[in-house]
């Protein structure tokens, strides 16, 4: 492999079409482009000061690097990406992307990130901005923390694991997701979305889980939740108490207690769902 040491690269498509590079404590600043068509990269220690610098990319490996905020849309039509310790300032960092590895990165401006990619694993990353992740398939995290509304809309076949997602409307029109061990807390979770799975997470939002198909809530806390399940069909066990549930389509809700059932639609019939209190179970008992 070709190797640049502590250089600094000016100018737009600095490095064109570049194959086989081992590129350590370099700049790159002042010029669009610079990587784009590149393949077979090999990055560390390096600083990224300018906009679109890996477009259309091939097998890219990025280690204690920074992406600061003018390297914004910084990742586009990028495939086979692994980036480790890596800091990412800058906003639309990843768009129609495929087999993307992140290990430890932090997206401090992660706006608009993550869009239309797959084949995506990530492990101890925080972001915050938002519609992160927005189309995206075929995701696995363990250890996110996300700060920023929107999150995960569209998206297919997913799976999060010991995340705090602190996100309005996340989930939202999204298909085959499975959380587990996970705090979230955001209005509107999870509407239009079917096929949703939380364990073992707690979860706080106003009239969350609305309009959904076969979501499932197993050993899960909702806490400040109310109007939930609207023409939904659930089957949740809940270990705390639902301050209102309303209108579910049909399943069972299980639950400490709930503070008030709303059915107000005559479209509903309530005998579809059972819901059932352990207050209710003690006063069978007495």
């Amino acid at each position: 492999m070709h190797k640049y040491r502590e250089q600094k690269f000016i100018g737009e498509r600095a490095l064109f079409q570049a194959h086989d590079l081992d590129i350590d404590y370099c700049t790159f600043t002042d010029g669009e482009s610079p990587l784009k068509e590149s393949s077979n990269l090999e990055i560390t220690n390096s600083l990224f000061q300018w906009k679109y610098p890996l477009w259309y990319c091939n097998n890219v490996t990025m280690k204690d690097s920074v992406m600061f905020n003018m390297a914004r849309a910084g990742i586009w039509y990028t495939n086979h990406i692994n980036m480790s310790n890596v800091t990412i300032e800058a906003p639309k960092a990843f768009r129609r992307c495929k087999n993307i590895v992140l290990d430890q990165v932090e997206m401090t401006n992660a706006s608009e990130t993550l869009w239309n990619c797959s084949q995506i694993t990530m492990k101890n990353v925080t972001a915050k901005g938002d519609y992160f992740a927005m189309g995206s398939s075929d995701i696995d995290i363990d250890g996110f923390t996300l700060v920023g509304n929107y999150s995960f809309d569209g998206v297919k076949n997913l799976t999060i694991r010991n995340a705090k997602l602190l996100s309005k409307d996340a989930f939202w029109n999204s298909e085959n997701v499975t959380v587990y061990d996970s705090f979230i807390s955001g209005e509107y979770l999870g509407w239009n979305s079917k096929n949703v799975t939380l364990i073992n997470c707690t979860i706080e939002s106003l009239q969350g889980m609305c309009y959904m198909e076969n979501v499932i809530l197993k050993d899960c806390k909702l806490l400040n939740t109310n109007l939930a399940f609207e023409y939904s069909t659930v089957e949740a066990t809940v270990d705390s108490e639902i301050e209102s549930v309303k209108n579910p389509y049909s399943g069972s809700i299980t639950a400490k207690s709930i503070g008030e059932v709303i059915f107000d639609d005559t479209k509903i019939s309530k005998e579809n769902t059972s819901i059932i209190t352990e207050e209710e179970k003690l006063a069978k008992i007495v």
